[in-house]
């Protein structure tokens, strides 16, 4: 496929809002592997390649085992995933699926044993900017494979 725009270049006033959000999540204390997983899953389940190929790159530059990433669709069925990061992973479905379901009272309150209020919050903005990015990359057909690991990671 080819690209059919570059969106930073076409609204760099927009480019620099997603970033800023972007840059507030990277900072808010959440761990990287696991903002990292969301962002993986959320891509997955949005179909978006050009985030799948970054984030892929991006976890394992942080340590992400490749057998993590390869089960992270199956993630209920495997064992390779501790509590935090399925209430987490939960989570990211139930956000990245909001019209076609509830974000229900269990799940919520299963995410709250796991998540502090603010932690929460800014895991909901990582899904949030994530679902942002892959609505960039899809329509406008953002080219997977030449992306290199934290390239746009900003300097704190």
């Amino acid at each position: 496929m080819t690209q059919r725009l570059n969106y930073t270049q076409a609204s760099p006033g927009g480019f620099k809002a997603m970033r800023a959000l972007q840059d507030h999540v990277e900072n808010s204390g959440i761990e990287h592997k696991l903002l990292e997983l969301v962002k993986m899953r959320a891509s997955q389940i949005n179909g978006c390649a050009y985030c799948l190929d970054m984030h892929s790159k991006d976890a394992r530059a942080g340590g992400e085992t490749e057998q993590r990433l390869y089960l992270l669709n199956a993630w209920r069925e495997s064992p390779f995933y501790n509590d935090r990061e399925r209430a987490a992973l939960a989570w990211t479905e139930a956000l990245t699926r909001i019209s076609e379901n509830d974000v229900s009272d269990a799940l919520y309150n299963e995410a709250r044993k796991h998540f502090s209020e603010k932690e929460l919050v800014d895991l909901t903005f990582a899904i949030i900017a994530i679902n942002g990015w892959n609505r960039l990359a899809i329509p406008f057909r953002s080219e997977p494979g030449h992306y290199q690991p934290g390239q746009y990671a900003k300097s704190k």
